[in-house]
């Protein structure tokens, strides 16, 4: 289960607040009941008196100082998107995120650019809450973030079923390979912080109980070969030297040098086909 950092500094203020600065008589600047920079001579016994008030003004006009915090539909976008937010990410999502981890303890400027910065803060809340330190926002960290609410029941199934379910089925392996699209291809990697093409289709299938050598002539060789037309999402593409997770409709997920990351393109040349079903 996923916990939360609850040891914060006694009257620790929340990052992203927005706070509202409102004009009254005279020009003076008043937070809330607090009146700031008007002071009132204190009037004496002998003292003429006051001059009748003048009437209070039928509204107040708000000036707003600063605003970092998202609105709630950008956080409720965030908490039910399926997509995985990780580096080189940008966006009203980002921003959202930065939010987030900023009312975790986090000091980020919400830009909605999901640098450094960002990873740093979202490996350091994964570390912190159990959860798997991957720098990548996918439904488990989404959901710890935002208090333990599950994902949104409208989410497709692709992390969902992912990272819940276990389930063998094709579709299920292709959603999960596709969360790493964007990691770095790394020769002899088999983490998210770095694949190569072997490392990629162990790491997802280890996450449906099927256990597969780092290497991909041997997973090539440990399965059964079928055609093209036999095919289905899920299964394996598989190349001299090189081997992918097929996705469908002509596609493969893949850890290619070539491209230097995590992605899913077209199949191209004449690959062989094998599957684990």
């Amino acid at each position: 289960m996923t916990k939360h950092n609850t040891h914060r500094a006694a009257g620790r203020a929340r990052n992203g607040a927005t706070r509202f600065a409102y004009k009254g008589i005279g020009g003076a600047a008043m937070l809330g009941t607090v009146v700031v920079g008007s002071a009132f001579a204190a009037q004496s016994a002998s003292a003429a008196p006051a001059a009748p008030a003048a009437p209070a003004p039928a509204e107040l006009t708000a000036t707003e100082v600063s605003t970092t915090a998202p609105d709630q539909a950008q956080v409720s976008t965030l908490l039910s998107s399926t997509k995985t937010l990780y580096k080189g990410k940008s966006g009203e999502r980002v921003e959202a995120l930065q939010s987030l981890l900023n009312d975790e303890g986090a000091n980020l400027e919400v830009d909605g650019k999901f640098g450094p910065k960002t990873d740093a803060a979202v490996r350091a809340y994964q570390d912190e809450n159990d959860l798997q330190v991957d720098g990548r926002v996918g439904p488990e960290t989404r959901g710890s973030l935002s208090g333990g609410v599950s994902v949104s029941s409208s989410d497709s199934s692709a992390e969902a079923e992912a990272s819940s379910s276990k389930s063998t089925s094709g579709g299920s392996i292709v959603d999960a390979a596709r969360q790493y699209i964007g990691v770095d291809y790394d020769w002899a990697g088999s983490s998210p912080s770095g694949f190569d093409c072997s490392g990629l289709v162990k790491y997802v299938y280890g996450q449906f109980g099927i256990d597969l050598p780092h290497s991909s002539s041997k997973q090539a060789h440990g399965g059964t070969r079928i055609s093209q037309s036999q095919a289905q999402p899920g299964d394996l593409v598989v190349w001299p030297g090189h081997i992918g997770i097929y996705a469908g409709n002509n596609k493969v997920v893949d850890a290619g040098s070539s491209k230097g990351s995590v992605s899913e393109r077209t199949i191209w040349g004449n690959p062989s086909f094998v599957t684990y079903r």
